[in-house]
């Protein structure tokens, strides 16, 4: 017979990671099951590493919420366990008259979502503080900063174990099943393999990433209508060969799908300007050198004196859209009030800014689960 253990968290991603560490923190024997045969291989390793703010999302929504909650308690967690970050903050910048509009509607709606800090620049003062930048004016947010996205994800596996959780990798979850009609009956994971292993639990949490709802119609028992419709949105990054002279990350007004082409550092000061937005169907990494060409005139918008041929193929992120008109682009945290089973967690389109936003989704999770 097989015993029942307290949770199962599905991704090793970092909000996988960070799940799994509030739970077994909560005293519950928690097994984290990976696909890939480490941490992280995913959306978590193919992103911008960017804390963001909290700026663009819709009042109210998860996003928005998450994010702010998010941003205190990573840089707070940063700094704890001695990973590496750095507050170089961020400028979103109108590249014409006809965007002071959008950029003051962006001034309102961070403050809507409780960001207070963001200063409105001039032309001349966005210049004094980046020589190099056209605009007509600026918004600078000094909370925005970047870090080390797999020492964030390392110590998160630390504090996990360290609490008694075991990380199972190269275990993908190829089915289960589940009973609505029983609230105390242990939700079923069957464990890849030629032979799946089934595994029991009184709690699972899909944290799968762009895999989260093929994860979901391969357990028995689940309302295919309740599992939510999703868009592969892939986001092309072009490094800059040589230096930027730029100190902050420089946005663009947002464009639909992203906020459009940016630049941003990491640690060590290297730049790459991305992601643009690539409608796909399935999952593909590669970065196509021509595509390239288009960056080039984005990115003089706000820097005009990119040179020819600065830009190289970096590397591709995917980020799992929710094709539901009605989110509008926010996270679903969906629980039993929504699929009807008990113990169940699923997250869908967790996309940026999920990194930002991990702890705070982790906390949400576990409170959902013990109010289930």
């Amino acid at each position: 017979m097989t015993d029942t253990i307290d949770c199962v968290v599905i991704g090793a991603g970092v909000v996988g990671l960070a799940v799994a560490r509030a739970c077994a923190q909560q005293g519950w024997e928690t097994v984290l099951v990976e696909a890939e045969n480490a941490i992280g291989t995913g959306t978590s390793s193919r992103n911008s590493e960017v804390i963001h703010a909290g700026i663009y999302y819709a009042q109210g929504s998860l996003k928005a919420r998450l994010c702010v909650e998010g941003k205190r308690k990573l840089y707070a967690y940063c700094e704890e366990k001695g990973v590496a970050y750095r507050r170089c903050g961020k400028l979103i910048v109108a590249t014409s008259e006809s965007q002071l509009d959008k950029l003051r509607a962006i001034r309102a709606a961070a403050a809507a979502n409780g960001v207070d800090d963001l200063v409105w620049l001039t032309r001349e003062e966005a210049l004094a503080k980046e020589p190099a930048l056209h605009c007509v004016a600026a918004l600078e947010s000094p909370s925005t900063g970047i870090l080390d996205s797999h020492g964030l994800m390392l110590a998160l596996q630390g504090d996990f174990e360290a609490a008694g959780g075991m990380l199972a990798f190269c275990s993908p979850v190829v089915g289960g099943s589940v009973n609505a009609s029983r609230v105390d009956q242990p939700i079923q994971l069957d464990i890849g393999g030629t032979e799946p292993m089934p595994l029991l639990a009184k709690r699972v949490v899909n944290s799968a990433g762009l895999y989260a709802q093929q994860v979901a119609h391969t357990i028995r028992g689940m309302r295919p209508e309740a599992i939510a419709p999703w868009r592969y949105a892939k986001g092309n990054y072009y490094s800059l060969a040589g230096a930027a002279p730029f100190s902050r990350l420089v946005y663009p007004v947002p464009e639909p799908g992203g906020l459009g082409v940016h630049l941003t550092l990491d640690l060590g000061g290297q730049a790459r300007f991305g992601p643009d937005v690539e409608w796909i169907d399935t999952i593909d990494y590669t970065v196509d050198p021509r595509r390239a060409a288009s960056f080039y005139a984005a990115i003089r918008a706000y820097w005009p004196a990119l040179p020819d041929d600065a830009l190289q193929p970096g590397y591709a992120g995917i980020r799992p859209k929710l094709a539901i008109p009605a989110k509008d682009g926010d996270f679903m945290i969906q629980d039993a009030g929504e699929h009807g089973v008990t113990g169940l967690v699923n997250l869908y389109g967790i996309e940026s800014p999920g990194l930002t936003a991990s702890l705070a989704i982790a906390d949400e999770v576990v409170e959902r689960l013990q109010q289930a």
